[in-house]
């Protein structure tokens, strides 16, 4: 009886969006801040007139359902804007990896059968070069940032002029069915081509209100767009700021001086980054670090932070939410949830080592477990058996694109397999462990390179930290570490091996110091790959 004459019909079912948040914060808060950038401020409402007239022209354009759209820029206006414009359009936004070769650009503008490029200034060398390889041959379309110097305008007009044929009351539709693609975002590539991740506007909607959620984020949230956008769509931000009326900070450079300035200037209340942000801010100037008098909340993820950047970070004022996730997951799944009635009394070290941890699955993930993969069963919660982090639910991805032996193996057993090796505490809180790929077997042990890392930061020259495994002909495998010294400090191989030896088990020592920069992803990740391949014979 409860299905009989009850259908879905327009008064009782919307597919998920979005873009409803983007309509909601026009309507509801015309006049609040929603992009700054400069000396630049747009309101939600003349942010949604620019989407709808940008879909308007895109539509003019010949892009319509399914068709993809590549956008190369840096966090500024226009990619934001794209987030809205593109959906509404009925697209799919490719935000591309503004540090990718040519030769990689090009593969995924074929790949992905890109019909439209957007590209910044900044990166038109890199573009005009990728398109000349590429077989597809997209309209282009240039941004023409005033606040940038250099590069040229490789495009048939420009983002401006494109947005001026289009109409603010253009009459967009919503998907008409959730599960229509909204975004695609190519993962890394470190083993082969990389692949292209296909999220969905259930997921997007639902991933925007989890992480407003996760985050305890007020109203009027002043939020500081660290997170490249082209990784995991800005963690959701990108819409998740609409949801909650905020104000997004743009920067085209994310240096100390330049974050810490905006922080004072705009009075910025988040951000988010990788744990080396977070080191960046720790090692900056004191003068750039005085004149704070508010709160400032930071979400961490990309890498496991080591204890020693979070307890430092804390004891400048600022609030650390770690978060875990991929970009098949939409960015962020997992929080490292905080039990203050239990953990503020704390020493600031045991603090500083539970906000380590991953944590649990937030509000609208719908499960996630630490698993042996040869029975798929959960591990036991002892904080000693590692398993594989695996999850399932609305915030997982549709799948890889024109790749389904890939989507089969990453789907195996109903749950998404994520290749990060963790441990389950008895509170149901779980920790990472290392990749699987990145753990170190000597002499038959397992040796979490993670842990090695937490060590070496607490050492008090060295600034970053990385290890790797080195072939050893008796152990097989002995760890090697990569360690880059802060400007005003010195230290030796004997010197750091020594540190070591006096805060873990022998066997876990590492037997070699490498001295230097480490190499990095655009989102501040540590390049292992390339760290093994730079390993000492």
């Amino acid at each position: 009886m409860y299905d009989t004459n009850l259908d879905q019909n327009p008064a009782n079912f919307q597919a998920l969006s979005p873009l409803s948040m983007l309509q909601r914060a026009a309507d509801v808060y015309p006049t609040a801040i929603a992009q700054i950038y400069g000396d630049l401020r747009r309101t939600w409402k003349q942010t949604y007139e620019r989407t709808a007239a940008m879909a308007d022209a895109l539509k003019q354009h010949g892009i319509g359902l399914g068709d993809t759209v590549s956008v190369i820029a840096h966090n500024g206006p226009e990619l934001f804007e794209c987030h809205y414009s593109i959906p509404m359009a009925g697209a799919v936004l490719n935000a591309i990896n503004t540090r990718l070769d040519a030769q990689t650009i090009a593969y995924i503008f074929d790949h992905a059968e890109s019909k439209l490029v957007i590209v910044d200034r900044e990166f038109s060398a890199t573009v005009k070069e990728a398109l000349a390889i590429a077989k597809v041959k997209p309209l282009v379309i240039d941004i023409d940032d005033p606040t940038y110097v250099g590069g040229e305008l490789i495009g048939e007009l420009d983002y401006e002029s494109l947005l001026a044929k289009g109409s603010s009351d253009y009459a967009w539709q919503m998907p008409a069915d959730e599960w229509q693609a909204i975004s695609l975002n190519y993962t890394s590539g470190t083993t082969g081509n990389p692949k292209g991740v296909v999220y969905h506007h259930r997921g997007a909607y639902l991933t925007a209100i989890n992480m407003s959620l996760a985050w305890d984020m007020n109203k009027y949230p002043v939020y500081m767009t660290i997170v490249p956008m082209f990784h995991c769509n800005g963690w959701c931000f990108t819409w998740a700021t609409a949801l909650m009326a905020g104000a997004n900070v743009f920067l085209r450079q994310v240096r100390p001086d330049i974050v810490l300035d905006l922080i004072k200037r705009e009075k910025v209340t988040h951000f988010g980054g990788a744990p080396i942000v977070l080191n960046m801010i720790n090692n900056a100037e004191d003068k750039d670090k005085q004149g704070i008098d508010h709160q400032i909340k930071v979400m961490t993820a990309g890498a496991a932070p080591p204890a020693a950047v979070i307890q430092a970070m804390e004891d400048i004022g600022f609030d650390i939410t770690h978060v875990y996730g991929l970009t098949e997951t939409y960015g962020a799944c997992i929080v490292c949830e905080w039990q203050g009635h239990k953990w503020n009394h704390l020493p600031e070290s045991e603090r500083a080592a539970l906000k380590a941890r991953q944590g649990v699955r937030t509000p609208n993930q719908e499960d996630h477990a630490v698993m042996n993969i040869e029975t798929m069963q959960p591990v036991p919660k002892d904080g000693k058996t590692i398993g594989e982090i695996c999850m399932r639910g609305n915030m997982v991805m549709k799948g890889y694109l024109k790749n389904p032996q890939a989507t089969e193996e990453a789907f195996a057993g109903g749950w998404f397999h994520s290749g990060d090796l963790a441990v389950w505490h008895a509170d149901g809180y779980m920790e990472i462990k290392d990749r699987a790929k990145d753990i170190i077997i000597s002499g038959g042990e397992n040796i979490s390179s993670i842990e090695i890392e937490n060590v070496l930061y607490r050492h008090p020259a060295v600034l970053e930290a990385a290890v790797v495994a080195r072939a050893d002909k008796k152990w097989g495998e002995t760890p090697c570490a990569f360690v880059c010294l802060k400007d005003d400090r010195a230290a030796s191989e004997e010197e750091i091996i020594a540190f070591c030896r006096d805060n873990m088990a022998s066997f876990k020592i590492p037997k070699h110091v490498v001295f230097g920069p480490l190499p990095k992803t655009a989102t501040g990740k540590i390049q292992k790959y390339m760290l093994r391949e730079m390993t000492p014979a």
